[in-house]
């Protein structure tokens, strides 16, 4: 390449400037894959009454702080063993352009009580409507943390 009329210091502030603009970018491109490793389900909300669960049964102290729980489908449940597990969870899709620009953690804290489930993941009032603006199930992907 030939450089006719542009003095060397321009060229270096120029590659300086791309050099930084990929590496911006590629941070970008790095947490958006890292950020998308998970499974994708459906969510819906359900309502109280929450007790009694299968996991704590009657007692209250099940419940996180902030009531951002959930009872999961047979798929999740793994015989029980899924009691207090943690999931973060987002929405990325539904009716009406549903989603919220967040994600929460839930804690299980029951299994489904519908035959079949309607949803991976039925969420506490309180989950549901801080990941989507409607009610109505969503898509939505999670992973155990």
């Amino acid at each position: 390449m030939i450089n006719v009329g542009k003095p060397k210091g321009q060229q270096v502030m120029r590659t300086s400037a791309m050099s930084a603009t990929f590496l911006v970018m590629y941070c970008v491109l790095l947490f958006d894959v890292v950020g998308v490793l998970g499974d994708v389900g459906t969510a819906a909300s359900y309502d109280p009454p929450y007790l009694p669960t299968r996991c704590g049964g009657y007692s209250e102290d099940q419940f996180p702080p902030g009531e951002l729980f959930a009872a999961v489908s047979d798929g999740l449940w793994d015989n029980g063993a899924s009691c207090g597990r943690k999931y973060r969870v987002r929405c990325i899709s539904g009716p009406k352009r549903p989603c919220k620009v967040r994600s929460i953690v839930v804690q299980v804290v029951d299994l489904c009580s519908h035959d079949p489930c309607p949803a991976t993941m039925q969420l506490s009032n309180k989950a549901f409507n801080a990941i989507s603006k409607i009610d109505a199930k969503v898509n939505v992907e999670y992973a155990q943390i």
